[in-house]
C-alpha cells in the first residue's frame, strides 16, 4: 500500500486464521495517513462482528481512529449522521451493503475491503471501489473459490 502501484489482494484463510487482523492493519495504515477505509461484509451480523472486533482492538491499544458501523437496518436518521461522518472524513466506515448506497460518499477513500467477497456481485464490489479515486482493494474469503484464485 505504500508503493507506487495500487494494491489488489486476496486473503484466503480459515475462520479464525487472522484475516480480520490483516484488514485492521491495512485500515490503520490508511487512517493514520489521513485517508479513509471501508470494510464491507455480506451480512449485518458479520459487519457487526467485524466492527466490534476492530473497536475492541483500537481501544485495547489506545489507537485514536474513529470507526463507524453502517447497516441497512439503521434508521434514516442514524444513516444520515453516519453518511455525514463518512463524507466529512471524521470516520472510517464498516458495514454491509449499505456502504454502496448513493447517499454514502467518502472524502478520501483509499482502501476498500470486502469480506466473503464471493457473496457480492462484481457490480456491487465495483460500486464501493468507485467511491474512491483509485483505492487499494483487499478481498477476503474463508471459502476457496478456484475462479477467484
Amino acid at each position: 500500500m505504500c508503493g507506487k502501484l495500487v494494491m489488489s489482494r486476496l486473503i484466503q484463510g480459515d475462520v479464525g486464521s487472522g484475516k480480520t487482523i490483516v484488514a485492521l492493519l491495512a485500515l490503520l495504515l490508511a487512517a493514520l495517513n489521513g485517508y479513509q477505509g471501508a470494510m464491507m461484509a455480506p451480512t449485518e451480523v458479520l459487519a457487526k462482528q467485524h466492527y466490534e472486533s476492530i473497536i475492541e482492538m483500537l481501544e485495547k491499544y489506545q489507537i485514536p481512529v474513529k470507526t463507524e458501523l453502517l447497516t441497512g437496518s439503521m434508521t434514516a436518521k442514524e444513516k444520515g449522521s453516519l453518511s455525514e461522518d463518512c463524507c466529512g472524513r471524521s470516520a472510517d466506515c464498516s458495514g454491509n451493503h449499505a456502504l454502496i448506497q448513493e447517499k454514502v460518499v467518502y472524502d478520501k477513500l483509499a482502501l476498500v475491503i470486502t469480506d466473503e467477497q464471493h457473496r457480492f456481485g462484481v457490480g456491487q464490489r465495483e460500486l464501493l471501489s468507485e467511491k474512491g479515486e483509485t483505492p487499494h482493494v483487499l478481498v477476503m474469503s474463508a471459502t476457496p473459490i478456484p475462479r477467484t484464485l
